[in-house]
């Protein structure tokens, strides 16, 4: 049975790791086979140049895996929109003139606004925040992160036998 209220589980991998009672752990948890990560094809050039950037790490460390590729791609082009984003409104700038336009939709002028690219950063900002959270991509979600040195004899497998 799914928890469908309150905050995400905490991953069984963290779970060991910090040592929660056995109970509280859960034993049959699918984990994605060993497979080969690769970007799909829908990711933009610049998106494709975070995730070249960032993959190969992740992979390594094991937070990404095949199955995360979707939820990591979307990270990846939410990066790749905001900065294309704040590159507009660094050019533009924060406030510049809009059009206005009567019921007609004739245009009869402009008005310092609002850049709208704003809108823009601010929504990709949003989701490469919350898709990072995911995969520990700020200092802070790391320190949530622990990941087991292979050479530590106490590792995971300790906490289970």
């Amino acid at each position: 049975m799914m928890a469908t209220t309150g905050r995400p589980s905490k991953p069984t991998n963290l779970k060991v790791l910090h040592g929660d009672r056995k109970d509280r752990i859960n034993t049959d948890e699918p984990q994605p086979s060993a497979g080969e990560v690769l970007a799909p094809d829908w990711l933009g050039d610049r998106a494709l140049e975070v995730w070249d950037a960032y993959a190969p790490d992740l992979e390594a460390k094991r937070v990404l895996t095949a199955w995360d590729v979707e939820a990591f791609a979307n990270w990846c082009d939410a990066v790749s929109r905001r900065r294309d984003a704040a590159e507009h409104v660094d050019a533009e700038g924060a406030v510049v003139d809009l059009p206005v336009f009567n019921k007609n939709g004739e245009l009869t002028g402009h008005r310092r606004g609002k850049n709208p690219w704003l809108l823009a950063l601010d929504a990709a900002d949003a989701q490469a925040r919350a898709y990072g959270a995911r995969f520990g991509l700020t200092p802070s979600d790391r320190a949530g992160l622990k990941i087991p040195n292979e050479d530590d004899p106490r590792g995971a497998e300790r906490l289970l036998s």
